[in-house]
C-alpha cells in the first residue's frame, strides 16, 4: 500500500541536508521512542521505516534516483492535471485527489509504524483519515484476518494512535481559540477509547483537558447570538455543571478546571456580559439558595436591572428583601437606599443612606443635594448614574439601554404597583444595625477585617452564622469587596458612582442631569400621567396616612387654614387648576423634599421636652463638677501622705525583668498542662509580631512558620506573597487582652482563646500611604491553638465582632 510520506519527512530533513545532518537526524529519531503504551511490533515497524529512509538517502545512487522521482512528483504537472488540480488547501492527504503529494510504498505490516510517524509529524487529521476506516465495520474484517499483523496488537496500536491524534488536534485547536472544535476532537478520542476499552491513562489525559477547556467553551457558547438557542443552552448547562462540582460560586469543591476561588470569580464576572438579565436572575437566584453570599449579591443586580428596565417593581422589591439578608453582616445600605428609592419609599431610603459608610458616593450625593433639606436629589442622580454605568453594562440585553428615572416613574404599570405597595415601616427596622456593627462599618472604606489586610478589600464583613462560614474562610471579606476586587472589575460595582474618575475625583455623567429634562421629582411621591401632555403630576405619598392625604387634598383645593409649606428657595408649592397635585416639570432638584405637617400643639410639646432635657443636662453638669472637685481634693491629700501599700509586695530587681522575655527569633516552649491566659497572650503577641514582619516592608514571610500551622499558615503565606508581589506593605500596632481560654477536655494539646485586639494599621502601596485602606479597629478574635513539639501554634482564627 502507498502512504503519503517521503523519506525526507520520515527523518525530519530538508532535501538539501548534508550527510552529517542526515546521520544526526537518524540517530535522534531512533532515540526518540514513542509512548510506552505502544506494542513492540509498532515500535519495530516504525524502526523499519526509519532504517529504510536512512538507507536510501545514504546511498548516493539510490538518493539521486529518489530525488529525481521526488522532484518530478512534486513540481511537474500535466496541463490537464493543472486544470483539475487540488483546491489549494495544501493538505495533500490523499494521493488520489492530489497526485503531486510524495508517497512511498510500504508493506502491510508497516502500516502502524507509518501512522505513528505521521502522528509524530503533526499530521493529526491525516492519521484520523487513514486509521478510522480500519476500525469500521467493513475494514475491521481485514484487520481481524491479520493482513496488518497480529490483530491483538495492531488494533490497540491503531486505537492509541487515533486517540493521541485527537488529543493533540484538540490541543492545537484550543491554542487557536477554536474551543468547541477542540472539545469535539477530545470527545471523539475519549469515545473511541471508551468504546474499545483501551488505555485508561490516555482517557484520563483527555478528560483532564476537557475539564480545563470547559470555561473557554462556556464563554464561546454564551457569546453566540441569542438566536443560537441550542448552543447557548449547552453553555449554560456546562456552567451549571461547574457550579455543582464547585458547590457554588464561592464553594470549596473541585471542578478540575484549575481555577482558584478568585480566578472563578473573575470568570463569572467575565461571562456576565454574555448573559441576559433574565438568564442571570435564574442562575444566581438558584445559586443563592446554597446559600451563597456572592450569588445573592449578583441576583440583586439582576433583579434590579430587570425590575428597572422592564418596569417591574416587584422584582426590585425582591432585590430589597435579599439585600436585607446581606445587610445583617455587611454594608449594602447604598443598594438598599436605591431599592427603596425605586419603590417610592423615601423615608426608608434616607434611613438606609444614613447607615451607609460608602464615603465617595455619599460625598457625591451630598454635593448634588446642596440647598435641599434631605439627600434625595443627589440620591436620584446617583441611582440613575449607578444603574447606567455599573449595573446595565453587565447584561447583554441592557448594555445599550438608557436608565431614566423619569420614564420609570411615569410608567402606568409602575404607578399602579407603587400605589398598592403596603406600608414597609416594619421591614425598615431590619436596616438598623447595632452600635458595634455601625462602628465597624465606619472604620475604613477598604477591607478592615483582622483576618484580611485592608489593602486587599474595600469593606469589612464579619459573618455571624453558619451560613456565612464558607464564604468567610479567606478573611471575611464583604461580598462587594471580594467580588469587585477578585474579579478584576476595573471600575467596580460601586466605584463608578460618579462616572470615570478624573483629576477632581468626580466625572461628568453621560446621562441627563436631574433638571426639568430628566428626573426631578420627590421619589416618595406617586407619579401618575394625569396632567396635560408633556406634564406629569404627583399625587399621594406611599405609606402616608389617609389623614395626611386628605389634608394635602384640602390644601390643593384651598380648604385649609394652614399655609402651604415653602420649598427650597422660598417658593411655595404651585397649585394646579385641577387640584390633583404638583406638576413635575416645575420641580427642580433643589426643591425635592417631603412636605412636613406640623401643628401648633406639637411645637409647644417639643419646646417643653427641650426645656426638660436642658434642665437635666444642667443638673448633670453640676454633679460632674462637684465630683471632679472632690476627686481633686482627694488626690491632693494623697500626694502629701502617699498611698498605702497593702499586702505582701513583689520583689522586683533592676538587673533582670520580672517576666522572662524570649530572644528575638527563638521558639517559645509551652509548659505542660492546659493553656493559661498568660501563655495565650504570649502566643497571640508572637503571632501579631510575625504578621507585622510578614506583611511589613521587608516581607519576612518565613516568620509565619514560627507561630502558625495549617490551615492558617498556608492562607497567610499566600496573602503575604500577594502583598509582596503587588508592592503593598503595612505598619501595625497591636494591643491584646485575653478574655478567656478553653482547653479541649479530650485533648489537652488543643485549646481556644478569646481575645480583644486593637489593631492600628497603615498601608503603603508603591511607597505611598493609602489613607483609605488604613484603619484602627477594636476586634474580638477567637484563636484555635495546637500544641506541637512542646510549643503552642495558632491553627485557625476568626473575628467574632
Amino acid at each position: 500500500m502507498r502512504i503519503p510520506l517521503d523519506y525526507y519527512r520520515i527523518l525530519g530533513l530538508p532535501i538539501q541536508a548534508t550527510d552529517e545532518q542526515r546521520s544526526q537526524a537518524y540517530r535522534d529519531r531512533t532515540l526518540q521512542l514513542p509512548r510506552r503504551e505502544y506494542s513492540e511490533a509498532a515500535i519495530a515497524s516504525r524502526k523499519q521505516l526509519l532504517d529504510e529512509a536512512y538507507a536510501v538517502l545514504s546511498d548516493p545512487e539510490q538518493r539521486s534516483a529518489y530525488d529525481a522521482s521526488f522532484l518530478t512528483k512534486t513540481y511537474e504537472q500535466k496541463p490537464e492535471v493543472i486544470a483539475l488540480g487540488t483546491t489549494g488547501t495544501g493538505e495533500g492527504t490523499d494521493t488520489a485527489s492530489d497526485p503531486h503529494t510524495p508517497s512511498i510504498e510500504i508493506k502491510s505490516d508497516q502500516f502502524v509504524g507509518a501512522l505513528l510517524i505521521l502522528q509524530e509529524l503533526g499530521e493529526y487529521e491525516l492519521v484520523l483519515k487513514l486509521g478510522q476506516p480500519y476500525l469500521g465495520a467493513r475494514d475491521s474484517i481485514s484487520l481481524d484476518k491479520g493482513r496488518l499483523g497480529n490483530p491483538q496488537q495492531v488494533r490497540p496500536d491503531i486505537v492509541l494512535t487515533l486517540a493521541l491524534a485527537c488529543l493533540e488536534l484538540g490541543r492545537e485547536q484550543w491554542q487557536q481559540g477554536q474551543y468547541e472544535n477542540a472539545a469535539t476532537s477530545l470527545e471523539t478520542g475519549q469515545e473511541l477509547l471508551l468504546r474499545e476499552g483501551f488505555f485508561p491513562s490516555v482517557r484520563g489525559e483527555i478528560q483532564a483537558d476537557l475539564y480545563k477547556l470547559r470555561p473557554y467553551r462556556i464563554l464561546e457558547l454564551l457569546a453566540l447570538p441569542e438566536e443560537n438557542l441550542t448552543e447557548r443552552r449547552n453553555g449554560l448547562r456546562l456552567l451549571q455543571e461547574m457550579l455543582q462540582e464547585r458547590m457554588g460560586i464561592d464553594g470549596t469543591g473541585d471542578d478540575q478546571s484549575g481555577l482558584s476561588i478568585d480566578d472563578f470569580l473573575r470568570f463569572i464576572q467575565q461571562l456576565r456580559g454574555y448573559l441576559t438579565a433574565a438568564e442571570q436572575q435564574t442562575l444566581f437566584e438558584t445559586e443563592a439558595k446554597r446559600p451563597s453570599a456572592v450569588a445573592t449579591y449578583l441576583a440583586v443586580y439582576a433583579l434590579l436591572a430587570r425590575g428597572f428596565a422592564q418596569r417591574q417593581p416587584a422584582l426590585i422589591a425582591r432585590a430589597k428583601q435579599m439585600l436585607m439578608r446581606l445587610g445583617r453582616r455587611q454594608d449594602v445600605h447604598l443598594e438598599q437606599s436605591v431599592c427603596a428609592l425605586l419603590l417610592g419609599q423615601t423615608e426608608e431610603a434616607s434611613r438606609a443612606l444614613e447607615l451607609s459608610q460608602e464615603y465617595e458616593p455619599l460625598a457625591f450625593i451630598r454635593e448634588h443635594s446642596q440647598g435641599s433639606p434631605d439627600l434625595l436629589p443627589g440620591l436620584c442622580l446617583y441611582g440613575e448614574r449607578w444603574l447606567q454605568k455599573s449595573v446595565f453594562p453587565h447584561f447583554r440585553d441592557l448594555a445599550n439601554q438608557k436608565a431614566s428615572l423619569k420614564e420609570y416613574f411615569a410608567d402606568e404599570q409602575v404607578q399602579a404597583y407603587l400605589e398598592n405597595l403596603p406600608d414597609s415601616s416594619g421591614e425598615s427596622n431590619e436596616w438598623t444595625v447595632v452600635q458595634t456593627q455601625k462602628a465597624a462599618y465606619a472604620t475604613a472604606a477598604s477591607s478592615r477585617s483582622f483576618n484580611e489586610p485592608a489593602a486587599f478589600g474595600r469593606t469589612s464583613s464579619r459573618p455571624t452564622s453558619e451560613e456565612d462560614s464558607r464564604f468567610s474562610r479567606d478573611g471575611q471579606q464583604s461580598v462587594s469587596s471580594m467580588f469587585n476586587n477578585s474579579l478584576g472589575d476595573s471600575a467596580g460595582a460601586r466605584s463608578q458612582w460618579g462616572g470615570e474618575r478624573g483629576s477632581t475625583g468626580v466625572a461628568t455623567s453621560r446621562t441627563a442631569t436631574l433638571g426639568t429634562a430628566s428626573v426631578s421629582m420627590p421619589t416618595a411621591q406617586r407619579v401618575s400621567p394625569t396632567g396635560s401632555p408633556g406634564e406629569t403630576t404627583i399625587t399621594g405619598l406611599p405609606g402616608e396616612s389617609s389623614s395626611k392625604s386628605s389634608r394635602r387634598q384640602r390644601q390643593g383645593k384651598g380648604g385649609s387654614d394652614q399655609p402651604t409649606p415653602p420649598l427650597a428657595g422660598g417658593d411655595s408649592v404651585p397649585k394646579t387648576s385641577s387640584g390633583s397635585g404638583v406638576t413635575l416639570d416645575r420641580l427642580t432638584p433643589g426643591r425635592l423634599q417631603r412636605l412636613p405637617d406640623k401643628s401648633k400643639s406639637s411645637t409647644k410639646f417639643k419646646r417643653l421636652i427641650l426645656l426638660i432635657l436642658g434642665g437635666l443636662v444642667g443638673v448633670g453638669l453640676l454633679a460632674w463638677l462637684l465630683i471632679g472637685t472632690l476627686s481633686w481634693f482627694q488626690k491632693t491629700l494623697q500626694r502629701f501622705s502617699g498611698p498605702p501599700l497593702e499586702g505582701e509586695q513583689p520583689l522586683v530587681q533592676l538587673t533582670q525583668p520580672p517576666v522572662a522575655i524570649p530572644e528575638p527569633g527563638t521558639q517559645m516552649l509551652a509548659p505542660e498542662g492546659p493553656l493559661t491566659e498568660q501563655t495565650a497572650e504570649q502566643v497571640i503577641q508572637s503571632w501579631l509580631s510575625a504578621k507585622s514582619l510578614a506583611l511589613g516592608q521587608e516581607h519576612q514571610v518565613d516568620q509565619l512558620q514560627q507561630i502558625l500551622t495549617d490551615p492558617a499558615l498556608s492562607t497567610w503565606q499566600r496573602r503575604a506573597q500577594t502583598a509582596k508581589r503587588d508592592n503593598i506593605y503595612g505598619q501595625y500596632k497591636h494591643v491584646v487582652k485575653v478574655n478567656s481560654v478553653e482547653t479541649n477536655p479530650a485533648n489537652p494539646d488543643q485549646a481556644r482563646a478569646d481575645a480583644a485586639v486593637n489593631e492600628v494599621a497603615q498601608f503603603y502601596e508603591n511607597g505611598q500611604l493609602n489613607q483609605s485602606a488604613s484603619y484602627d479597629d477594636n476586634l474580638r478574635v477567637r484563636y484555635d491553638m495546637l500544641r506541637k513539639d512542646g510549643r503552642w501554634l495558632i491553627r485557625d482564627m476568626a473575628v467574632l465582632r
